[in-house]
């Protein structure tokens, strides 16, 4: 097998939820980069087409489509119009993702149903959806979160969304194994993102660059490498899941945070 050549998904489509922005507009753009046809689903239409006119400039083939992923009907509509329009799916990023900081003791019942809906339940319908019609070689990769190995104050409704999708990562790997069809997990470490950013942007929305720096900078220092993610790392770690580079890689979650869990 040519090493150059393991990692293109020439032929292939691929759907990234959460696609308008972030790891999922980062991992849109490698995948489409690498041959496949990509679905850009996301809650936001505009943002959604703005990565596939991004995609299409770089020569690319993209389709926008606006999706609430806690919507198990929507998720199961956004899969068949992919299939009946594309021909297949080979490739499911369940990425769609959104963080509500407050303390575990002040978390209304709506709110932690929010979080869960969004973070877990998506991978879950996502995933039963994808499994109905994908074929052997195809691969389904859930975007956690290194969150699933520390405690942070005020993430608790998150983290027990992301634990609670890594857990379900590893049993569909299991279950849908003898199909050949392979489930795996990038947990990325603390990314510069708009889930990252929002907590720096004030009532006015005006976003508070210093602020959001001197973060960066004390985030930077729990990595053994010294610095802090871009959305493009754990996209490329999107690809190699995606590719058949991993053909015999299953059930595994990727933390790409610069070895901040070794710490």
């Amino acid at each position: 097998m040519n090493p150059g050549t393991v990692f293109r998904l020439d032929g292939k489509v691929a759907v990234v939820t959460g696609g308008g922005s972030g790891i999922g507009r980062a991992s849109a753009d490698v995948l489409a980069a690498a041959g496949a046809r990509v679905v850009v689903a996301d809650l936001d239409a505009q943002s959604a087409e703005a990565t596939t006119a991004g995609i299409k400039e770089n020569g690319g083939e993209a389709v926008a489509r606006q999706v609430d992923v806690a919507d198990p009907a929507a998720v199961t509509a956004l899969i068949d119009e992919t299939v009946s329009g594309l021909g297949q799916l080979d490739v499911l990023v369940n990425n769609a993702g959104i963080m509500i900081r407050r303390p575990l003791t002040e978390v209304p019942p709506e709110e932690f149903d929010r979080v869960l809906s969004v973070n877990l339940k998506s991978v879950l319908y996502g995933s039963q959806a994808a499994a109905r019609v994908m074929r052997p070689g195809s691969s389904i990769v859930n975007t956690l979160s290194t969150i699933i190995d520390f405690a942070t104050a005020g993430t608790g409704s998150y983290a027990a969304a992301k634990k609670g999708g890594e857990a379900l990562t590893r049993t569909f790997a299991v279950e849908l194994g003898a199909r050949g069809i392979r489930v795996n997990g990038v947990a990325p470490g603390w990314t510069d993102t708009g889930i990252t950013r929002e907590r720096h942007t004030d009532s006015s929305g005006r976003f508070e660059q210093d602020r959001f720096d001197e973060l960066a900078g004390k985030m930077a220092t729990v990595s053994p490498l010294r610095t802090v993610a871009e959305p493009v790392d754990s996209a490329y770690a999107v690809l190699y899941l995606a590719s058949e580079a991993s053909r015999f890689v299953t059930g595994h979650v990727i933390r790409v945070n610069g070895g901040a869990s070794m710490t």
